[in-house]
């Protein structure tokens, strides 16, 4: 069976190379800066069973006319913000996804959004830079509560680190997790009483816009919300109302609805606002781990196809 790394990038091209060992199935690699066109996907899957996909979007239309394709391994959680999985099952085409791989980086990412907020980091590394020399008040962390909303690997491990700085932790889950060690709490409940609120739930049609502009008007006056989970978990219009009225104090995001984010976006004109290019994930250590598992889910199929 023929496997591609349909859309391999420079940073992670090494980190394949190395991890990649002699005795796992051939793959090939298509080097792709950016996400690969729609229009492109016939010629470059053309004969291709297995693909493997970082951070291209793969249209139902696209998918399709290849007609040799039937498994997608996706590089992280989030297939269904680039792909309709249920779609390319009806096709055939079965999605793999990786979860767990990146759970202390991002995490160790959420922390450094939440201090960055707090602290107006950004904005004061701006002003420096264009001669202004002017401190600005934070909010200290210590002492103060951070309500978790998604109490998966990620958001405990987030919690952990929040505790050893003096947070108080308090988190909502779709499902009961009695097992946590940690207060559950209504998502309404949370929301009013956190200081921070951050947000690591896996993106679906139930969670799909999930803090609207009802959830956004029960947050904490004065809060900061960070996501570094999927953008379509809010919604973005009202997002941006409740940051430019000054109701929710900063936010620290990751992840947007449409990325590359464009630099004329209404959020990206916020001074409240503190960004990064969906680059929680990204530490040499959890880049190794999950190329790893896909190589591993690669020979999986590929073994199963023959019999073994």
């Amino acid at each position: 069976m023929k496997a591609l790394f349909l859309d391999c990038n420079d940073q992670l091209a090494p980190i394949f190379a190395q991890v990649h060992g002699a005795d796992d199935p051939p793959i090939d690699v298509n080097m792709a800066p950016a996400a690969i066109a729609p229009a492109d996907l016939r010629r470059l899957l053309a004969g291709t069973a297995i693909c493997i996909v970082d951070h291209s979007y793969l249209p139902t239309a696209a998918i399709t006319q290849c007609r040799d394709l039937r498994h997608v391994v996706f590089l992280g959680t989030g297939a269904a913000s680039y792909m309709d999985i249920a779609a390319l099952r009806g096709l055939g085409v079965a999605v793999h996804t990786i979860g767990g791989y990146g759970d202390t980086a991002v995490a160790e990412h959420t922390v450094a959004l939440i201090f960055a907020c707090a602290r107006d980091i950004a904005m004061m590394d701006r002003q420096i830079r264009g001669g202004i020399w002017q401190s600005r008040e934070g909010m200290q962390l210590h002492g103060k509560t951070l309500g978790i909303v998604g109490l998966g690997g990620i958001g405990r491990e987030v919690a952990r680190i929040a505790r050893g700085i003096g947070m108080k932790v308090i988190a909502w889950n779709r499902t009961p997790r009695a097992d946590a060690g940690i207060e559950m709490v209504e998502l309404d409940a949370l929301l009013a009483q956190a200081d921070i609120v951050s947000l690591h739930l896996v993106l679906n049609d139930e969670t799909r816009g999930l803090i609207d502009a009802r959830h956004l008007a029960r947050i904490k006056p004065g809060a900061i919300l960070v996501n570094t989970a999927r953008g379509a978990l809010v919604d973005e219009a009202a997002l941006y109302a409740a940051l430019a009225s000054g109701r929710l104090g900063h936010a620290g995001l990751d992840v947007f609805h449409d990325e590359p984010l464009r630099p004329d976006h209404s959020l990206a004109l916020l001074p409240n606002v503190t960004m990064t290019p969906h680059a929680a994930f990204c530490t040499r250590e959890a880049s190794e781990t999950l190329l790893r598992r896909a190589i591993d889910i690669v020979r999986h199929i590929v073994t199963q196809s023959d019999g073994g």
